[in-house]
């Protein structure tokens, strides 16, 4: 059964979780809570992990940095707002990221073949890892173990306007002008702002850049500022704010299991890394990480925090 929270509390828990990550280096948070460090393993050298500094990504970033800092590593962790600020530094200054298998096969794609390429659509992991398997090989980027927990873009509405409207799939606004609250790189993109335009026939009249899931977006939508958000499908906050979620009844999200991104070079020089990683992504399902994000957002919890539990948990430190 769900707890239903005030909507204070859950904006607030929200801001703090955007706030506590955006751009830390997770290894101070992790030794000051009680995280695991190497002492007890051999000295491995460095490494450096980047991502995007949504609470989902900083909670799996942490779960990476606690795993290899258990086995020896010396783990330096960057996030950042968008895929575009660390994929020129990756492979290169950045060894590992945290990723979502049609997240970064879609932006090979585009990068390599410009904005107008076709991209790739497949719903199942491993068949859209296999079709960008050249693509990720040009760059030499090399994918772990897929996980079976997948996350993919939703789009939300509140509560009250899918019942006033009969809204209940993205296909119910066709016609409609909306404003959307989304992610800073959503505008054109056909699993965001691009899509829903030309997939949904949506009139998006204005993107406004308030964040992926965050607590600003959340209260433009409650405001009635945008009609429109974008979030998660693993968002464990929803109903408890009286927001819920389109269905993607055209299904334009491409497959966003989370998998390990290793630089080709040093995952050749640290073949462990994969022996450290795997295990996690069998461990994770859709179902937990919902669970882990809704005790972020809702119950205050650090990302840190979660995370060692959950490796605890699973006997994974």
């Amino acid at each position: 059964m769900k707890i239903v929270r005030p909507l204070a509390a859950v904006l607030a828990a929200t801001a703090l979780a955007l706030t506590g990550c955006a751009g830390d280096d997770l290894a101070s948070d992790d030794n000051a809570s009680g995280g695991s460090t190497s002492s007890g393993s051999a000295d491995k050298g460095s490494l450096t992990i980047a991502g995007q500094n949504f609470p989902e990504a900083t909670l799996v970033a942490s779960m990476y940095e606690q795993l290899l800092e258990d086995a020896g590593y010396t783990v330096d962790t960057k996030l950042v707002d968008s895929r575009d600020a660390y994929m020129p530094t990756f492979p290169g200054d950045v060894d590992i990221v945290p990723e979502y298998v049609g997240g970064i096969v879609n932006f090979l794609n585009t990068q390599a073949n410009g904005d107008s390429a076709k991209p790739f659509e497949a719903g199942d992991g491993q068949q859209l890892a296999d079709d960008g398997a050249t693509l990720l090989s040009d760059a030499g980027i090399e994918l772990l173990d897929i996980s079976p927990a997948t996350d993919t873009n939703a789009f939300f509405v509140t509560q009250d306007y899918s019942d006033s409207e009969g809204v209940t799939t993205l296909s119910d606004l066709e016609g409609t002008s909306v404003v959307l609250a989304a992610a800073p790189d959503c505008e054109g993109r056909l699993d965001c702002e691009g899509g829903l335009s030309d997939e949904y026939g949506i009139d998006v009249t204005k993107v406004l850049e308030l964040g992926y899931a965050s607590a600003q977006t959340y209260k433009s939508v409650l405001d009635g500022e945008s009609q429109l958000g974008e979030t998660s499908t693993t968002d464990g906050t929803l109903e408890s704010q009286g927001l819920v979620v389109l269905e993607d009844d055209k299904e334009i999200q491409p497959a966003q299991n989370l998998v390990p991104a290793v630089s080709a070079d040093f995952l050749a020089e640290h073949p462990d890394v994969a022996d450290i990683l795997n295990p996690l992504m069998a461990a994770l399902t859709t179902e937990n990480l919902t669970e882990m994000n809704g005790e972020m957002a809702v119950d205050r919890a650090k990302p840190e925090d979660v995370a060692n539990d959950f490796l605890t948990s699973q006997g994974l430190l």
